[in-house]
């Protein structure tokens, strides 16, 4: 695997106007119920060929696994979401580990050198690994999700590398909607922090949807400490670390359990794939960044549960080809299954993970489903492949539990509201039809009088409408099917949880 494995997808087609962000300083979230989440993958069964020392013509239409492929699908596999502020150093970060983990030669590292000096962007030269459009590389803005595959000796990982400027937070959702772990990229520049996490920033809006969308377990990584005006300072790693513990608890997350904080360079590689050098920085003791997410735990998928694969991209290869996340259940090769809501029957006709041909997969698992019985044109993004024997619901309303966040000014949240609703790779406009009762937060027993009309931080029981027909599940049945967010002139305004179809 000596080529760049980066391939764009996932692009949603919003129409909203992106413009703004979430005010954490009101009440804290309803993250609580949020974080059972069920999709990492089981030791995969891939059907393996005894292989010959001189192999034999590929005359079959399925290619024989080899050993060491055999070997590589047994690990387990999770997706990774780089999140933070613009210019934080995420596809840099995600550049760097693709070098060191052996994804991308030196060749190609001298000619992103090269094509970042010519643009006078000598720094820019390993996000070039991630950023592979013109646009990106010009602006120096992630604007879709990067992917892209590396290994350590226990885990597979994908990286999504999820842009960080405000006009992309749909993108963003996109990829942290399938994620397992997030990396939040912190930058330690003097004043570059501080611009990050404060209102206005993306670091704040950031770890609230990871969390919200499912993103139970998190990495913060204080980057840039080579930087002259920190040089390594403990004071400065100390003040950053202090600063955000308060905000994750405060997103929900359980700061002993779930976040590990770390520091690295991610343009000089320290940190990454080795244990810094005590030459480097004297006082940091802690494993590196390689190190930190083969350790992270995230429970595993149900193999035997209804197969449920919400499709967010789909092309044209010898047949209709369909990508997307595992989050419940089997597919093996020769399937029968449907493609929800439209109900066509189909059968799987080839099954893939990064690029190698594989008989069967499960939860966690990011795929390339070639199918018959379809044709692309008749495919959208947020159809879900499904179980024939057990279909995904399909729905034009749904009873949810809402957090409001915070509305837009003067605005009112009440039944006629509208807003685009993003729940995995869907997104629709869509209203409420009905407050049909408020929450109290403290004690969340619903509170007995008659709800018109709620303010930030409430929690209210509210019937949902969308325009169109949308595949979804109840929370408490397919956790990553059941969460979601509502969104208005590009603010998060609520997240919320299906509890009733």
């Amino acid at each position: 695997m000596d080529l760049e494995e980066d391939i764009r997808s996932l692009q949603l087609d919003s129409a909203e106007d992106i413009n703004g962000v979430v005010n954490p300083e009101d009440e804290k979230p309803d993250v609580d119920n949020f974080d059972k989440m069920e999709d990492e993958d089981p030791k995969q069964e891939v059907q393996a060929q005894s292989v010959e020392a001189e192999p034999k013509a590929k005359d079959k239409e399925i290619p024989p696994v080899q050993d060491e492929e055999d070997e590589h699908m047994k690990k387990r596999h999770l997706n990774v979401v780089f999140i933070g502020h613009v210019d934080a150093g995420k596809s840099t970060t995600g550049g760097q580990i693709l070098f060191l983990s052996g994804q991308v030669d030196d060749r190609t590292i001298q000619k992103y050198e090269k094509e970042a000096k010519d643009k006078s962007r000598e720094s820019w030269y390993m996000a070039y690994i991630m950023d592979t459009n013109e646009e990106e590389r010009v602006k120096g803005k992630t604007v879709e999700v990067g992917r892209a595959h590396f290994e350590t000796d226990t885990t597979r990982f994908t990286i999504l590398d999820a842009p960080g400027h405000k006009s992309y937070v749909p993108n963003m959702i996109s990829g942290a909607s399938q994620a397992d772990i997030g990396v939040l990229v912190i930058s330690a520049r003097k004043g570059e922090f501080e611009t990050g996490y404060e209102r206005g920033g993306q670091t704040r809006e950031h770890v609230q949807l990871a969390k919200t969308l499912g993103v139970t377990k998190l990495l913060v990584v204080v980057n840039k400490m080579d930087d002259p005006t920190v040089n390594w300072s403990k004071e400065r790693y100390d003040e950053i670390e202090s600063k955000m513990v308060p905000f994750l608890k405060q997103s929900g997350y359980n700061v002993k359990k779930d976040v590990s904080f770390l520091p690295i360079s991610g343009l000089m590689g320290l940190n990454i794939k080795t244990r810094l050098d005590k030459s480097h920085c004297s006082w940091w003791d802690g494993p590196c960044l390689f190190e930190s997410l083969d350790s992270i735990e995230v429970p595993m998928g149900d193999p035997q549960s209804p197969f449920r694969m919400p499709i967010i991209d789909k092309f044209k290869d010898m047949g209709t080809v369909v990508m997307g996340k595992v989050e419940s259940g089997t597919i093996k090769d020769g399937d029968s299954l449907l493609i929800m809501p439209n109900k066509d029957h189909v059968k799987v006709v080839a099954i893939y993970i990064d690029e190698k041909r594989v008989n069967i997969a499960g939860p966690g698992e990011n795929l390339r489903v070639r199918l018959s019985g379809i044709e692309e044109e008749d495919l959208l993004s947020g159809f879900v492949l499904s179980s024939a024997a057990n279909p995904i619901s399909t729905v034009t309303e749904f009873v949810a539990q809402l957090q409001i966040l915070e509305l837009l000014d003067n605005a009112i949240f009440t039944a006629g509201y509208k807003a685009v609703l993003h729940v995995h790779s869907v997104v629709e406009e869509c209203e409420i039809v009905e407050l049909l009762e408020q929450i109290d937060p403290k004690t969340r027993k619903p509170i007995k009088k008659k709800v018109l009309f709620v303010k930030n931080g409430a929690i209210v029981l509210c019937r949902v409408q969308v325009n169109n027909v949308i595949c979804v599940e109840k929370f408490s049945d397919f956790p990553q099917l059941g969460r979601f967010t509502l969104r208005t002139e590009g603010k998060t305004v609520a997240v919320g949880k299906i509890t009733a179809i």
